[in-house]
């Protein structure tokens, strides 16, 4: 029995072992985004904005129309667009970053202005906000900040790294969708967004 039980768990170890040298492999590092930005011949970096594409887990950088780099990205536990607080699901639309946050549990963080002017209309014509929580929604928007997350739509939504868990997960050699609706990529991408991220920067997010 003893035995048995040695045999299951060595087997679940080299297993799990194997399958991140299999997403080490098959996930190389790419260039810097230094780099990337040299070869592009991008020397101003005031007018990037972020592309965030669910159907193909990346998140994007561009230089108005020069995609400059891409980047792996999982999202929320749902695969629908979010609608409300509690369905784990990542947003689609026009946000921007209303802040910036680098002591975070998930290393660092750009927060997004989500619920988003036409998330509050149709969270109202749906019943999920009352009209009060719609006219705070609009408050925050037209006076830039970030909104506030106690209301039927919740919030929290943001683009982070993964923290203690960043070697695990950015080698896993699938998608694996575990956010509350954020979008994750690996520590080292989030340090190189970060590098060029400002308050108020575009991010769209696609189907």
């Amino acid at each position: 029995m003893f035995k048995n039980i040695i045999y299951v768990s060595s087997s679940i170890v080299i297993f799990f072992f194997g399958l991140i040298l299999y997403g080490i492999i098959i996930n190389p590092e790419g260039d810097s985004l230094e780099k990337t930005l040299s070869e592009k011949g991008v020397s101003k970096t005031d007018d990037i904005r972020i592309v965030v594409d669910r159907k193909n887990y990346k998140l994007e950088l561009y230089s108005d129309s020069t995609l400059i780099k891409s980047y792996k990205a999982v999202f929320g536990r749902n695969s629908g667009p979010k609608s409300k607080y509690g369905d784990y699901a990542t947003p689609i639309g026009i946000y921007h970053i209303c802040s910036i946050d680098t002591s975070q549990k998930y290393y660092k963080v750009l927060m997004l202005n989500y619920p988003n002017k036409r998330d509050a209309a149709e969270g109202l014509k749906n019943g999920f906000i009352t009209n009060s929580e719609f006219q705070k929604i609009i408050e925050d928007h037209d006076d830039k900040r970030c909104i506030s997350s106690d209301t039927g739509l919740g919030g929290n939504i943001g683009i982070y790294g993964t923290g203690d868990y960043d070697f695990i997960l950015k080698n896993l050699p699938f998608v694996f969708n575990w956010t509350n609706g954020s979008i994750a990529l690996s520590n080292n991408d989030i340090d190189e967004i970060v590098s060029l991220a400002k308050v108020d920067m575009e991010v769209e997010i696609r189907n």
